[in-house]
């Protein structure tokens, strides 16, 4: 007998924290934006005397700095506790040097980051690839989700293939976009997750502990004679990550009922123009990519899951037999490279292929950029090009250095019964608690599927808020800003004068202000 699918509204760090209190027994934590929520989420858990699936309590360490948290997590995995942290941006890169002994020593565990800017030309606190890809060369494995139900079915796969393989890995989604991002989704049981755990894998990391029962030596200085040798040896460890994460996402297909693998591709399967990307921007990918299909366009996309190590031969397989033209979309910049990370290894995976694609790379969504329909559809025109534009950008107006693409009208892509609302108002007025409140009531009351993303500027307490509040009788991948909505409320008055409140306001739609006025003034 089927079990019956429980039903929650949460935010994609509560996902994640939700999976990996399952596999932890220590936490060494620092707060940062916008991971911060995971990290509470678990210190409250384990005050409750919430109980892992080793029945136990999670032990809680807040430490001083990232770096601190980084060296307590290493400490603690020398002596034998699966030990898991949670962090993002500058926090991430405080931890570079601890991770580089983490995987060198083939500690298993996982990091779990919702992934955000790092500071530049100026502070940005909010959601791009910068921080994990600063971290490709650590030896971490890297895993990626692309929404709230992603995270929450897929968060296991990292923790079950590192306990497997020995390496690290790096769990990440969308800092904001997708961890501060509320949608009603099914909820992972740890008694779904409780039988792909091998005892005999935690009993080989627990039997390499330091104790003085059996002494080893670790952590010594090599010659060169010594050193390139052993420093090779890891290969064969990360030779069998494909294949074990591969088999994880399998049995989470079978638990779930959604398809999952290293590379999900969506769309015609005779198509012949095909974009490559990872993150949330596949959620309005989907919708792009449905609205194009129907108008008799040939075209699809390959989601990536599994970053580090990069599979060839399962990118390969994922693609169409058809393709001819690839746009891969890197969410981060690196100035002076001949290319993003992304788009290098897919040249590369694919120089030698029979199919001999043109490949072009482009940049967005930096800085939490907002990554619409729209923008996918102009990256699919561009590609139809006879020459496709190269290190393009999309989602700006470039009148500096000429990389952006042409902006695409914005298109209403929820069917009849999706009904959106945006709220304006002030950073601690009570406008987003409200609307949280409202969601879960919704979400967790109703059989509407919800969503609802909150965008703030960076002052927060006193800042610009927007509400993006969104109701459907079907699942919603539009993880983007509302632009077309059904219902505005303004809660500021001033803001009258200073936003264009009721752009996008549909036809019999709704605005309601919140005023000093009475109705006659």
């Amino acid at each position: 007998m089927a079990k019956e699918k429980k039903f929650i509204t949460c935010d994609g760090n509560t996902a994640a924290a939700h999976v990996s209190y399952m596999f932890t027994e220590v936490a060494a934590i620092y707060p940062i934006t916008p991971s911060s929520p995971m990290a509470e989420h678990v210190d409250e858990w384990a005050a409750k005397g919430r109980k892992n699936l080793f029945g136990q309590r999670v032990s809680i360490q807040e430490m001083e700095s990232e770096a601190g948290a980084a060296g307590a997590l290493h400490g603690s995995l020398q002596a034998g506790a699966l030990t898991s942290t949670y962090t993002a941006s500058q926090g991430l890169l405080l931890m570079i040097p601890n991770m580089y002994k983490v995987a060198g020593e083939l500690l298993p565990c996982v990091f779990n980051v919702s992934a955000r800017t790092l500071a530049s030309h100026s502070l940005c606190i909010f959601g791009d690839h910068q921080d994990v890809m600063a971290c490709r060369q650590t030896g971490f494995a890297m895993f990626c989700s692309g929404s709230v139900q992603e995270v929450m079915d897929l968060s296991a796969v990292p923790h079950l293939a590192t306990l497997e393989t020995s390496v690290p890995f790096i769990n990440f989604f969308d800092g904001f976009r997708t961890s501060h991002e509320y949608h009603k989704i099914e909820e992972m049981d740890m008694e779904d997750i409780r039988p792909l755990v091998n005892p005999e894998y935690i009993k080989r990391f627990r039997d390499r502990a330091l104790t003085p029962e059996r002494p080893v030596t670790r952590g010594t200085a090599e010659n060169p004679e010594t050193f390139f040798t052993h420093r090779e040896a890891s290969n064969e460890y990360y030779d069998r990550i494909p294949e074990v994460v591969e088999k994880y996402c399998q049995e989470m297909t079978k638990i779930t009922g959604r398809e999952y693998h290293l590379f999900n591709y969506y769309g015609a399967e005779d198509a012949e123009n095909v974009i490559i990307l990872m993150g949330s921007a596949t959620e309005p990918a989907r919708e792009a990519i449905d609205y194009l299909n129907k108008q008799g366009k040939k075209v699809g996309m390959v989601a990536v899951h599994l970053y580090r190590p990069f599979s060839v031969d399962f990118l390969k397989k994922a693609l169409p037999a058809t393709v001819k033209r690839i746009a891969v979309l890197d969410r981060t910049k690196e100035p002076g490279a001949e290319g993003e990370p992304l788009y290098l290894d897919v040249k590369s995976a694919l120089y030698d292929d029979e199919r001999k694609p043109l490949i072009v790379g482009g940049r967005y969504g930096l800085g939490s950029s907002d990554t619409t329909p729209a923008k996918i559809v102009a990256v699919f025109k561009n590609l139809e090009l006879p020459q496709p534009k190269n290190h393009f950008t999309v989602g700006i107006v470039d009148d500096v250095t000429f990389t952006s693409l042409p902006e695409e009208e914005e298109i209403p892509m929820g069917g009849d019964d999706l009904f959106e609302a945006k709220f304006y108002g002030l950073g601690a007025d009570g406008t987003v608690g409200a609307n949280k409140n409202s969601v879960q009531i919704i979400g967790n009351n109703t059989n509407k599927y919800c969503q609802a993303y909150f965008s703030y500027d960076s002052k927060k307490s006193g800042g610009f808020t927007c509400s993006h509040l969104r109701f459907g009788d079907s699942p919603i991948h539009s993880a983007y800003q509302v632009n077309t909505p059904n219902f505005v409320a303004c809660h500021v008055q001033a803001y009258l004068h200073m936003y264009d409140v009721t752009r996008g306001l549909r036809k019999n739609g709704f605005f309601l202000l919140n005023t000093i006025f009475d109705g006659e003034e």
